[in-house]
């Protein structure tokens, strides 16, 4: 195994370990992603003894170029050297009251350290010491379970995730990453335990879920989680998308399944974690908007705009970042229908410069999600969308390059139009501004001061009554 541990860092750290006399392991998903072929800067050392003390030998030797930070609450300390991160901490056994995932920590052997591991996988073990360099410390067949792409837990997975019931999360979430299997007893555990999640922050699972919306394929961890019934308890809402029912003969489509398809499509054009968001919530209203009438059958009418309004509600609730990135989820909600009706109708210019103008900057990225969301088992029906899209995409370059209305603001502000019709601040200002600007965006007059200033005071006689 020496052949993985080639960087100059574990030499040194072998070094440090044999002049204090300790023995030192690098252990975790270091370990793990070097046999998955992954690329890893984290590094976990595991010295039985001092953490804090071989870390700090270790930042003497690499001198200037390396910066140590110390956890002394925590018994651990961190080298950086470039972009790697060494995190260093002493081997320990653990013990947890039911209420609270947070252990009473005590020093330990390897065994004890490789012991409280979540899975096998994450339990290797690699020798940093010159006469066991880069010998594999392997107690629970953690590298069978590689070969054979399964998860499961060192010790009996009911102690496990009721010790600490975020490993539930990141179980399913190495599942979605790594495309590997929850073992039965595993899987079976996680459902049995899943109220133990009660205990867990909104944030831990909040990056879990981030993590598993990165990963290639988030319907995996999505799948497992309504599988564990673990989505129940945290993202209700989702859930509530599942099932596809009938009525006189007529059904609609299973809207959870279509959603995790709309989001596993998208993900293999962007990397961007707030529009992955968007594929997962873009359809989040119609549980609530679902309506069937004899005539014509199953409606979601304005499900986008309450989709829209329920996401402040989700962020807030899950201690996501109610920010710009709470926004942009917004609008992309509000504004996925757009384009789609665009592809079916007749494509006007003046559509198009509306859609141009409220999707702004965030166009390409909408266009992106809409193109995702063409999802049918009729390949002929997809087929003619996507063709339909294209037409889409080009007359919006067109209106783009002709008329510069992404993001325009009429070419005359209010304070102009008070001035200028001599007029003090009043709604009859907005009123007109709003005027000019649907003019330009129906193409009644061109995006051009002279132009607006005509058109005000044409409007401004109607408004008025006065010639």
């Amino acid at each position: 195994m020496k052949e993985y541990l080639k960087d100059k860092i574990f030499q040194i750290i072998s070094e440090a370990a044999d002049e204090q006399q300790q023995e030192c392991y690098v252990i975790g998903g270091f370990v793990r992603d070097i046999f998955l072929k992954r690329p890893s800067k984290d590094i976990d050392v595991v010295i039985v003894g001092s953490g804090i003390e071989l870390a700090k030998r270790v930042a003497e030797k690499l001198g200037k170029k390396a910066s140590l930070s110390v956890f002394k609450n925590f018994g651990t300390a961190q080298v950086k050297l470039g972009d790697l991160e060494v995190e260093f901490v002493g081997a320990r056994k653990e013990s947890y009251q039911r209420d609270s995932r947070k252990p009473i920590v005590e020093d330990g052997t390897l065994e004890d350290d490789q012991n409280r591991r979540d899975f096998t996988i994450n339990a290797l073990a690699l020798c940093l010491n010159k006469d066991r360099f880069g010998e594999l410390v392997d107690p629970f067949g953690g590298m069978e379970d590689l070969q054979n792409f399964v998860i499961r837990t060192p010790l009996d997975p009911d102690i496990t995730f009721s010790d600490d019931p975020l490993r539930m999360m990141r179980g399913i979430r190495f599942s979605a990453q790594l495309g590997f299997f929850l073992e039965t007893s595993t899987f079976d555990s996680i459902a049995k335990n899943k109220e133990r999640i009660s205990i867990i922050s909104k944030e831990r699972i909040a990056d879990e879920l981030n993590k598993i919306m990165m990963s290639r394929r988030p319907s995996v961890g999505f799948i497992l989680l309504e599988k564990t019934g673990l989505l129940e308890l945290i993202f209700p809402e989702v859930l509530a998308l599942k099932g596809a029912e009938t009525k006189d003969g007529v059904g609609h489509k299973d809207n959870f399944y279509h959603t995790l398809a709309v989001l596993d499509g998208l993900c293999e054009h962007t990397d961007n974690l707030w529009l992955r968001w968007s594929a997962l919530l873009h359809d989040i209203g119609k549980p609530r908007t679902k309506r069937y009438d004899a005539r014509t059958g199953w409606t979601f009418h304005n499900h986008n705009f309450i989709g829209e309004k329920m996401i402040p509600e989700i962020f807030k609730k899950m201690k996501l970042p109610t920010n710009e990135k709470m926004k942009y989820v917004q609008k992309m909600v509000s504004l996925h229908m757009r384009p789609i009706v665009l592809s079916e109708d007749e494509i006007t210019d003046s559509a198009i410069r509306r859609l141009l103008f409220d999707a702004g900057d965030d166009i390409d990225d909408l266009m992106m999600l809409c193109e995702a969301d063409i999802t049918s088992k009729n390949q002929e029906k997809v087929k003619r969308f996507k063709a339909n899209f294209q037409i889409v995409r080009k007359k919006l370059k067109e209106i783009e390059e002709k008329d510069k209305v992404r993001n325009f603001q009429p070419p005359i502000s209010g304070l102009e139009i008070m001035e200028a019709l001599n007029l003090p601040a009043c709604a009859l200002v907005g009123d007109i501004k709003m005027r000019i600007k649907d003019a330009i965006l129906d193409g009644i007059i061109p995006n051009e001061k002279e132009a607006a200033f005509e058109h005000m005071r044409i409007v401004a006689k109607q408004l008025t009554g006065n010639n």
